[in-house]
């Protein structure tokens, strides 16, 4: 059952699609709506949390900022699936690579999350739940950037609380890295967590921004305006 407005968006009934594209920064999610959007019309901005509805190839399909970190991911896909009846929810962002075989501006499509974080143990469940994407999204994806002939990773994210990491808190032992795991970010066990127990599709797709094996980054910059590969998979697939 739809209960809108809700605390963090003011959007009317019916004024978002049930496709919607997550960037963290509001200002990439106004650049996504006024660059592919048809006829595009914002339907929030509380706490400069912009969104924008529109059509892309005659499919109507939402875009919003959902800020930094599984607490703001949290509340806005909770909002999202819970008020206004949204089913597809795909998080587009930047990613750190954690593997020297992950380049920059490579895409990563998460098949799964491994939680550095305590957002999902909150849950109450009782064991560890594996934070994984909805499938077809996931299949669509793959099939989308071979089409484009876009050089991308199927695999493990990272989800960590940290943007910067104490040096003495690194320990020696086994890394994620290790494991195989591709690259970090911040939101993406929060998306299908909730998406998991609300019945709802969702997926991360992340462009590198920079590399902790190589050191070698991209510009403030680059990062709001030029991963534009990454929104066009995400669009057709929506």
């Amino acid at each position: 059952m739809e209960m809108t407005p809700t605390p963090h968006i003011e959007a009317k009934s019916g004024e978002i699609a049930e496709s919607i594209l997550l960037p963290g920064d509001p200002l990439r999610a106004k650049m996504i709506a006024e660059t592919f959007f048809t006829d595009p019309v914002q339907f929030n901005a509380t706490r400069n949390m912009l969104g924008f509805t529109g059509t892309y190839k005659g499919k109507r399909i939402s875009v919003m900022g959902t800020g930094m970190g599984c607490p703001s991911m949290g509340i806005y896909s909770h909002e999202l699936i819970h008020g206004y009846g949204v089913k597809r929810l795909i998080r587009v962002g930047t990613a750190g690579a954690m593997r020297k075989d992950v380049k920059v501006r490579d895409l990563i499509f998460a098949m799964g999350a491994c939680a550095a974080t305590d957002y999902v143990r909150q849950f109450g469940l009782p064991g560890d739940f594996a934070c994984i994407c909805s499938f077809p999204l996931l299949k669509k994806a793959v099939e989308a950037a071979e089409a484009a002939g876009l050089p991308y990773h199927v695999g493990n994210v990272m989800t960590s609380d940290l943007f910067y990491t104490p040096e003495k808190s690194r320990h020696q032992g086994l890394s994620f890295a290790d494991m195989g795991v591709l690259a970090a970010e911040m939101e993406t066990a929060a998306l299908y967590a909730n998406a998991a127990l609300a019945g709802a599709e969702a997926l991360t797709i992340c462009t590198i921004s920079d590399s902790m094996v190589t050191g070698e980054s991209t510009s403030a910059k680059e990062r709001e305006t030029s991963f534009l590969d990454m929104i066009r998979v995400a669009l057709e697939i929506s």
